[in-house]
């Protein structure tokens, strides 16, 4: 089907942005050189430059983005929303396999009260989409939900289950609009563990319904409340961060934006013309569904957007973090699998340009991890075998910007919300930063090394696919499972330590310290930081 005219493209915005990129990158990457090249090359300085020019242009563009989304964040009003009242009907679609319904339908049942309260009631209702293969399980989710129906209006609230997980969530959400969205224009897409507030989903039923070319729209995300402190300080910085990131990257990609599979709205007649997804050419299911629908649309010449809130705390959209570490290194295990799958669509002419760009930034979140993981033990095995001639000054400024391009999102997010917050606050919202800054200090290593082992484990075929179900309650890990899980990343600290040490310079021990850190502590990290807080 067709979609109405677009607006056109923001083609200066767009030129604009690609320079600030530019900029950004040839700046790291000139730093690089004056650090490099003084006392002559070794082999190892010359593999720690190829490392460096392969992540340069990603580290400008998160630069670019951070800068562009901080201005933004800073000059932008409050909100005003206007009174609304929805002409198109909504069924707000939740897949599920193998959940806890007890802590799926709560955040649903008050979406659907608040909705009612507001006088919608007739232009929404509930749909659970089971994918549960256990039939004692599924028995048990159908009962949870018919104790929800009983307390709405009759219709409100269905349940539907499939006996095979076939296509996945993708497959389960088409199968869904084929056979039994009659009667809906718009479906809300949320996962097991989102939350949103009635306020949010009208926002997004405003845009949708004032532009009817647009198939998809989304609000940024922020974490839930949480029992542990490593999804409390996983939030802590990712919700200004992606708040900022998505406000930057709105400005330059306008109505060909992401997709981030869940928390949208999506136009149904659109969405079940272009977004089904056929096997891949090797024979497997698509994984990570969201970029290719968004692709799709995008070439169908159909409008997705993202509607941030120009807020501090993100809006009033949630999902759950992974409670622990393990659990997030088997959700980035998973979501590596799915991205890398892009490969096969890269070449696809049926896919807009900048869809495949952003499935291409998916591809190399992964697949960039070895060169992004390598300059730390080169440089370890450069400082010990040779080490003469860095400029020390020069370096700490080059690991300074580094660390400044990778994160200025974040830390733009958390000047935005110092800049905002009650004057009462602000000393209690910075100790929440500096302890979150700390947190990732550790923590990026370790998923970076995580992330190299990950990649070469595709490359040589040791990976297993499949989705499978996430555990999301806050648990104890035990030291033993922490060291089954995680001595090869406390043994690449502890190898890349010694070479640091065996150089003999304080200096080298020093600067690499703060990237060590977290390798070489990576057990206590994980039982430490997931503890569940009795009191949350």
């Amino acid at each position: 089907m067709r979609p109405p005219p677009r607006p056109p493209r923001p083609t200066a915005r767009r030129r604009f942005f690609a320079a600030l990129v530019i900029l950004a990158a040839l700046g790291l990457l000139a730093l690089g050189l004056r650090v490099l090249a003084p006392g002559g090359w070794t082999v190892w300085e010359a593999l720690i430059l190829l490392c460096l020019i392969a992540n340069v242009p990603w580290l400008g563009l998160s630069a670019a983005t951070g800068l562009v989304g901080l201005v933004r964040r800073l000059r932008a009003g409050e909100e005003v929303h206007p009174p609304f009242a929805p002409a198109l009907r909504t069924v707000i679609a939740v897949p599920v396999r193998d959940e806890a319904m007890e802590k799926v339908l709560p955040p649903l049942a008050c979406l659907l009260e608040g909705l009612i309260a507001a006088g919608h009631a007739e232009r929404f209702a509930a749909a659970i989409l089971s994918d549960t293969a256990d039939r004692s399980r599924a028995a048990v989710e159908e009962a949870a939900v018919s104790g929800l129906a009983a307390c709405f209006p009759e219709g409100m609230v269905l349940y539907r289950r499939r006996a095979e997980n076939t296509g996945y969530k993708a497959g389960n959400v088409m199968e869904f609009l084929d056979r039994r969205a009659a009667g809906f224009d718009l479906m809300l897409l949320l996962d097991a563990d989102s939350e949103m507030t009635p306020e949010a989903v009208l926002r997004l039923q405003r845009a949708m319904e004032t532009d009817p070319g647009l198939a998809l729209v989304q609000s940024t995300i922020a974490g839930r409340p949480a029992a542990s402190p490593f999804a409390r300080l996983l939030g802590a910085g990712h919700r200004p961060g992606s708040l900022t990131w998505a406000v930057g990257q709105d400005w330059w990609q306008a109505d060909e934006g992401p997709f981030w599979g869940h928390n949208a709205l999506l136009r149904i007649p659109p969405f079940r013309a272009h977004c089904r997804l056929s096997p891949l050419p090797d024979g497997s299911a698509i994984l990570s569904h969201d970029h290719v629908e968004a692709a799709r649309l995008h070439a169908a010449g159909w409008g997705v957007r993202v509607l941030p809130e120009n807020s501090p705390e993100g809006g009033d959209s949630f999902e759950s973090h992974p409670p622990n570490l393990p659990e997030f290194l088997t959700r980035d295990r998973r979501w590596a699998a799915g991205n890398l799958q892009y490969r096969f669509l890269l070449r696809d002419r049926a896919l807009g340009a900048l869809g495949r760009f952003q499935m291409l930034q998916a591809i190399l979140h992964y697949l960039l991890a070895p060169l992004w993981f390598a300059p730390l033990p080169l440089a370890a095995i450069n400082a010990a075998t040779d080490g003469e001639g860095t400029p020390r000054a020069t370096l700490v400024a080059l690991l300074l910007l580094g660390y400044g391009a990778l994160h200025l999102p974040r830390l733009a997010g958390h000047a935005v919300a110092l800049v905002r917050a009650a004057p009462g606050t602000r000393w209690a919202y910075l100790r929440s930063a500096v302890a979150e800054s700390f947190f990732l200090l550790l923590f990026d290593p370790l998923a970076a090394f995580d992330k190299t082992l990950t990649v070469l484990a595709h490359a040589l075929g040791m990976q297993r696919g499949g989705w499978a179900a996430q555990q999301r309650a806050a648990r104890r890990v035990g030291w033993g499972e922490a060291a089954a899980l995680l001595w090869p990343h406390t043994a690449a600290g502890v190898a890349i330590l010694a070479l640091l040490i065996a150089s003999g310079s304080g200096f080298a021990v020093a600067a690499g310290l703060p990237a060590v850190a977290g390798l070489v502590l990576a057990i206590p990290f994980c039982v430490l930081t997931a503890a569940p807080d009795p009191r949350a």
